[in-house]
């Protein structure tokens, strides 16, 4: 909030399309090897996400600069950063398809391979962020761009125990996406991951009329849902 005027104003405004650099980090690895011919580059996902990212975020420290709920409202309805989030998938998809094609095409290496795959992956784990932020979304195509999202990475029941699962049962025992006092990441992990896809699929045949053990019925009422 600026003093002379008393209006707020989203100081990171531009800076918000840094965000748009993970998807693009097939591209910077296929563009970087070409340049320079090490098979290094094939790793920058890994490197940026787990290595670079934690950096920065503890050299920067806590960021306390929310909005206030005033403006709330305001931005919701600025277009500008729904594109941006829904720049994601495209860049997330054309680097999917150029990876894989090089990988299944182009004279790599194992080792080189197996890089681009593991970054390509970190790159469908960050888009299950875009997917969260879309998921909340009332429009029907914002809902169905969260599935697009959630599709690279296997993980579509997120759309749904999410929404239906956590946000109902959230911070008590019946919610897996929820960590127990004292659990280790380790513990949690598996709990999580593999109750999340049990949850959803609960709520998939609680909400399918005549489901059977043979058929969930997920297809047709999230789609019909949106």
């Amino acid at each position: 909030m600026t003093e002379a005027t008393g209006q707020w104003r989203d100081r990171k405004r531009y800076l918000w399309l840094i965000g748009l650099v993970v998807p693009s980090l097939a591209f910077l690895a296929i563009g970087l090897h070409e340049a320079t011919g090490w098979g290094v580059w094939f790793w920058i996902g890994p490197i940026v996400i787990l290595v670079i990212v934690p950096l920065i975020d503890l050299c920067t420290g806590l960021d306390r600069s929310n909005p206030p709920d005033d403006m709330i409202a305001r931005l919701e309805n600025d277009r500008y950063y729904r594109w941006i989030t829904f720049a994601y998938l495209p860049v997330q998809y054309l680097g999917f398809a150029a990876a894989f094609w090089l990988i299944a095409h182009g004279p790599l290496s194992t080792v080189d391979r197996l890089g681009l795959a593991i970054s390509i992956g970190c790159i469908g784990g960050i888009g299950i962020n875009t997917a969260h932020e879309l998921g909340h979304k009332k429009e029907s195509h914002e809902r169905w761009l969260s599935k697009i999202a959630l599709a690279q990475s296997f993980y579509g029941h997120f759309y749904i125990e999410h929404n239906r699962g956590h946000h109902v049962r959230v911070a008590t025992p019946e919610d897996p996406a929820s960590s127990r006092l004292g659990e280790s990441f380790y513990r949690f992990w598996p709990r999580t991951v593999f109750g999340s896809v049990r949850s959803a699929w609960r709520l998939e045949r609680r909400a399918t009329p005549g489901a059977t053990g043979t058929r969930s019925g997920s297809a047709t009422t999230s789609s019909t849902r949106g």
